[in-house]
């Protein structure tokens, strides 16, 4: 792809996994686990609709949202306020930023994901949009579950998941 934009990119290690933190400008639009389900899947898609190569190198948004993770994961942070860029479908948009509304250390279900984004019929489209989320942690999927409370798919892995909701739980 030959383009003059450019993803800038680094590896940040969290404590249930490795993640690749990406900024476009001054947004940051990719946390994504590096050994995740969807990787390869999410950045292609990322690098198509932002028009943009990917470039190791790191960005004043990707160091502060490494400080702001730093925090979270030691249980000092319940908030992120990097500028985030989601780059997706206006129903994928939608969901994404109802995201946002669950609050720390609480769950929703993907029914109810789905009453919130105005289409309760569609729950698996809500849970394919939610799969898709290219920020992960900052637009908090880990935090949709099945409809009986069990942790269903995630990027990063069920285990992952586990790690983030108890995090959030135990604080």
């Amino acid at each position: 792809m030959a383009t003059a934009n450019k993803i800038l990119v680094q590896h940040y290690n969290s404590p249930c996994g490795e993640l690749l933190l990406g900024s476009v400008g001054d947004e940051l639009c990719l946390c994504n686990w590096t050994g995740g389900r969807h990787h390869g899947r999410v950045d292609k898609r990322l690098q198509s609709l932002l028009q943009a190569d990917y470039e190791m190198a790191p960005s004043v948004v990707a160091i502060e949202a490494a400080r702001q993770l730093d925090e979270y994961f030691a249980r000092r942070r319940t908030q992120f306020d990097v500028p985030l860029r989601f780059a997706g479908t206006p129903f994928q948009l939608r969901v994404w930023h109802a995201l946002l509304e669950i609050p720390y250390g609480q769950t929703v279900s993907y029914g109810e994901l789905a009453w919130q984004v105005g289409v309760p019929s569609a729950v698996r489209a809500v849970a394919n949009a939610n799969g898709a989320n290219a920020i992960s942690i900052f637009a908090p999927c880990h935090r949709v579950v099945g409809s009986t409370g069990s942790l269903t798919g995630y990027g990063g892995g069920l285990a992952a998941k586990q790690f983030l909701i108890e995090l959030e739980k135990r604080r």
